[in-house]
């Protein structure tokens, strides 16, 4: 079973979240939150899989809340839940090490679509789309300082190791990446996990934020 924890401050939506994933016999939602401020003890407490994190709320907000679980040891994966595709809290949320966004008007079969996607590893937002969202709202001040940071980051990745993030930071699936470089997909795949190591990173959406910092894609 995968286990959900729900977080978001409207009952309703959290009504909504537990009758669509209450129909996947493979997920059970073990937890409910209202507040950022009660996510690390029901964590604790129930030891999610998943969390469902709105991100904003009017107390703790789902940012601050993801920030802080990321840090912890093991955490779950979460999945921010907005109204907007271009939040910039979103694009915090996926640098923290969020594994991707969901809208809230999202059909419920792709609800559970991302959830179990999560879980297995994968991230729910293909770094194609980040791109488009770094496009609308990233910038302004502190971008020098940014792209000094990840230049030095990326610098400690081998030439094939680089070549690899580049092409994930440009949206390349690992067969695309395959037939770009001459490698075989299980090769990318290795590459792929070893920039995650050596850059300490969670998924490919980060790769994709980091590469772009640099000013590489």
């Amino acid at each position: 079973m995968i286990r959900v924890l729900l977080v978001d401050d409207d009952p309703l939506v959290r009504a909504g979240l537990r009758l669509m994933l209450g129909g996947a016999p493979d997920i059970e939602v073990v937890a409910e939150a209202a507040d950022g401020s009660e996510v690390a003890p029901l964590v604790a407490a129930h030891a999610p899989d998943v969390v469902l994190m709105d991100i904003r709320m009017p107390g703790t907000d789902g940012l601050a809340a993801t920030e802080a679980l990321r840090r912890s040891p093991e955490p779950p994966e979460v999945i921010v839940l907005t109204t907007f595709n271009t939040d910039e809290h979103v694009l915090r949320a996926l640098r923290a090490g969020a594994a991707g966004f969901v809208l809230k008007d999202t059909p419920p079969r792709e609800f559970v679509t991302a959830v179990r996607k999560v879980a297995a590893g994968e991230p729910v937002l293909s770094p194609a789309v980040t791109q488009q969202l770094i496009a609308q709202v990233s910038g302004g001040a502190g971008q020098d300082a940014r792209a000094a940071r990840a230049r030095e980051r990326l610098a400690v990745l081998g030439e094939r190791e680089r070549e690899v993030a580049v092409a994930v930071g440009r949206g390349r699936s690992n067969a695309e990446i395959a037939a770009e470089l001459y490698l075989s997909v299980p090769t990318v795949k290795t590459h792929v996990s070893r920039v995650l190591t050596k850059l300490d990173l969670n998924n490919r959406v980060q790769i994709a934020l980091l590469v772009h910092d640099a000013g590489e894609c």
